[in-house]
């Protein structure tokens, strides 16, 4: 599969091209094969919102998971740039329980694309899976103007 790295201010990240959708992005890894028309386009959206002049990307993406895996990242893309949800926002309109949603949370695959960082914990900020953790989570939360929830 090819990849392609672009750095960022939340370091270096290596998008995943698998048959013609992202699949992953990942702080760790290097530059794989030659880079397909659609690694360059997501570099670009990825550099794009690391400048501050893109909120949503407009990418094909593949979850490899579940059913509730890939409805749990539905529902993440769909939270707005700059604003936050709970887990158990996201539970209730699932039908599940906020625990599972945020494994599923945790497995998610394509980080920032899909954006975990807006899930919220209902007592505040929480984990978060990339290289960091959760001062990366306040990172991108602060590049978006959702950093007054934290205080």
């Amino acid at each position: 599969m090819p990849r392609l790295s672009v750095d960022t201010q939340f370091g270096r990240l290596t998008l995943v091209d698998d048959d013609g959708a992202i699949t992953a992005v990942r702080w760790t890894g290097r530059d794989e094969g030659a880079p397909t028309e659609l690694l360059k386009e997501a570099a670009r959206q990825v550099a794009e919102y690391d400048a501050g002049e893109r909120e949503a990307f407009d990418l094909p993406l593949r979850v490899r998971g579940s059913a509730f895996q890939q409805a749990v990242c539905d529902a993440m893309r769909a939270i707005p740039f700059g604003e936050t949800v709970t887990y158990g926002d996201i539970a209730r309109d699932l039908g599940a329980m906020p625990l599972a949603v945020g494994q599923a949370c945790g497995g998610n695959p394509i980080p920032i694309i899909i954006p975990c960082h807006r899930v919220m914990g209902a007592k505040g900020l929480t984990g978060f899976s990339g290289a960091g953790g959760v001062e990366t989570k306040v990172a991108l939360l602060r590049h978006e103007g959702a950093a007054g929830l934290l205080i």
